[in-house]
């Protein structure tokens, strides 16, 4: 099986171009990363979060890494450790720890966390792997965890070959398109019932969240459906699914990314946007969650535009190259800590005022691994713009100094600059597994270093 990284995105665009930073820099930075990957990630993850009672993985821990609370299983979080593992073993196949981790994260998702009954997979279960009334979602499901459903299987099949991921992924896709997508005006409903329909405005019975955002259309479902189709179109050439990532695509690309160069959050069933810049202060404040600036987001969005870009063969697509630049550069300019590093949270733009407010000024792990990344892809990409590769470098920079935890491993929960009790705080969650982090290292040593993808192709 081959692996398609990034780095080949960059030569398939055709916008390449020789550096003109100094190869030891590449060198002094690649060994960093490596390191930090490898002694300082995943090698603290696995296999100490193979849950060998009940299957899958084991999702929370303290600080210094003790197992903690009640360990319930949700999609997103097994499915991320399910494309860790599947991308570990092909990177580092001498390790056979990360195979056997994602075998049986792989048996867990196809043998528990699917939905046996009406299809799709649940979005949260017990330790065990069974639906519980009293957890937050019951029997509910979401769009955006049948996205990581799908991402993690053809992360499992390309490094395995094993045809029953392959078939889980293709089983999830149909499922998710039958009942999610909306054949009028595009896209896919977040929210679903167990069957796969979606949750109605007013809906009672719905979780509480739900209610809020019931019969809306969301940013980061669809940024994370295009990844997922992106990858599952890269190993099945379906029609179906071409159309549908295409479709993705110019809805975030066209849509959902604004003028100004970030994303709405929220839509109506048509796409018109949700705002409330000009409500009340009261009205603005309860409704934040649903209308403010995610520079994450926004930093991650730009990768996945250009990898979606190169997986439908568009060539000189220099639309969404400037889309994706503007994206980087608005989060540079409005959510760049100049002094220290690093990009925060959130930020909104509030009506009277011409610049942005940081709202929350956390710098959270997985923000800063997008940022990481996707500046280094910026810094190959436009090469005549120094400023990208000055802010890669102080970034990483700012990730090894305060998000790595040095002395136990892992990563913080975000910047310690700002929030020193991060350093108390859990080193993983039902939200915080290992995928932003793995695969901002991985695709950055492959920029960094392109030759030694060939070499891990060789070894397969």
């Amino acid at each position: 099986m081959s692996i398609r990284p990034l780095w080949a995105a960059v030569f398939t665009i055709g916008l390449l171009l020789i550096t003109c930073n100094p190869r030891n820099s590449d060198q002094r930075i690649s060994r960093e990363i490596e390191h930090a990957l490898t002694a300082q990630f995943l090698e603290c993850w696995y296999p100490r979060s193979v849950d060998s009672e009940w299957g899958g993985f084991l999702s929370t821990f303290t600080a210094d890494w003790k197992p903690t609370g009640p360990q319930n299983k949700a999609v997103v979080n097994q499915a991320r450790h399910v494309w860790t593992t599947s991308q570990a073993a092909v990177y580092y196949p001498d390790n056979p720890a990360y195979r056997k981790a994602a075998e049986q994260g792989f048996r867990f998702l196809k043998e528990k966390m699917w939905d046996q009954r009406y299809g799709g997979f649940f979005q949260l279960l017990d330790r065990r792997g069974r639906p519980d009334d009293s957890l937050t979602y019951r029997d509910e499901k979401r769009s955006y965890g049948n996205a990581f459903g799908i991402y993690a299987c053809t992360a499992y099949y390309r490094m395995s070959g094993d045809t029953a991921a392959l078939h889980l992924a293709q089983k999830t896709f149909r499922w998710l398109d039958a009942g999610a997508h909306d054949p009028v005006h595009g896209g896919y409903f977040q929210n679903l019932n167990r069957i796969g329909t979606p949750i109605r405005s007013g809906d009672a019975s719905a979780a509480v969240w739900d209610r809020v955002t019931a019969g809306l259309k969301d940013y980061n479902s669809s940024i994370h459906l295009l990844e997922a189709f992106t990858a599952l179109y890269q190993i099945w050439p379906d029609s179906l699914v071409r159309y549908r990532l295409n479709e993705m695509f110019h809805v975030i690309r066209d849509t959902v990314v604004c003028p100004d160069g970030y994303m709405r959050l929220y839509f109506t069933q048509e796409w018109k946007p949700i705002s409330y810049r000009d409500s009340s202060d009261a009205d603005r404040k309860s409704h934040f969650a649903l209308d403010h600036v995610s520079f994450g987001h926004d930093m991650e969005t730009a990768f996945l535009l250009i990898e979606a870009s190169e997986t439908l063969g568009l060539k000189n697509d220099t639309a969404t190259l400037k889309i994706a630049r503007r994206l980087i550069d608005h989060s540079l300019h409005a959510g760049w800590d100049p002094k220290k590093g690093g990009i925060y949270y959130e930020g909104y733009y509030f009506p009277g005022k011409d610049t942005i407010t940081i709202c929350d000024d956390k710098k959270d792990w997985w923000v800063q691994a997008e940022a990481l990344h996707s500046l280094a892809l910026m810094s190959r990409l436009f090469p005549h713009a120094p400023m990208y590769r000055r802010c890669f470098e102080m970034e990483w920079k700012y990730i090894r100094k305060n998000v790595i935890d040095a002395e136990r491993g892992g990563w913080y929960e975000g910047g310690i600059d700002n929030h020193p009790e991060y350093r108390r705080a859990l080193k993983g969650n039902e939200w915080k597994a290992t995928y932003h982090e793995t695969r901002s290292m991985l695709n950055c040593l492959d920029l960094l270093d392109p030759h030694r993808v060939p070499r891990l192709r060789e070894s397969q």
